[in-house]
């Protein structure tokens, strides 16, 4: 499912006033949640998509929101990506600390940051563990799709 198809889907439950839906899929798990006096939440978390049996220079899986090698001289680094277009967020609400800093230590599925799109509040979860190298975004500002996020150093 693609980041298009799910905002239209969130789009269609917001309007629809259900309070809570969950989907599951062999791809990915979604799990809706709106509060009547906070902006609905949502939880994605993406399963691997299947490997082609024909052979690859890359050999880690190619499945949306998966950190990818970074393609400038820090190629040791990996990417952690945006998964949908919206507005990057360090911190869980502007009296608290940020999710992670330079130099913290991550592991797979922990919350980096949180992009809202389309007035929900999104969790976005490394897809790799170890070192936050650097910060790509500024807080609050707006991200596309795909769009470098953090740099990790895996060996860290």
């Amino acid at each position: 499912m693609k980041a298009k198809e799910i905002q239209d889907l969130i789009d269609f439950i917001s309007n629809s006033g259900l309070a809570e839906v969950k989907i599951e899929t062999d791809e990915f798990k979604l799990s809706i949640k709106k509060h009547s006096e906070a902006p609905a939440r949502v939880e994605t978390s993406v399963a691997p998509a299947p490997q082609a049996s024909t052979p690859s220079s890359n050999p880690a899986p190619a499945a949306p929101a998966a950190p990818a090698e970074a393609k400038d001289e820090s190629s040791k680094y990996v990417e952690v990506k945006s998964p949908m277009i919206g507005t990057f967020y360090r911190t869980p609400n502007p009296d608290s600390d940020a999710f992670v800093n330079v130099g913290d230590t991550i592991s797979k599925g922990q919350t980096v940051c949180i992009i809202e799109a389309m007035k929900l509040f999104n969790e976005i979860e490394s897809e790799v563990s170890g070192k936050i190298v650097k910060v790509l975004v500024e807080n609050s500002q707006p991200v596309e799709y795909d769009q470098p996020l953090f740099l990790v150093d895996p060996a860290g």
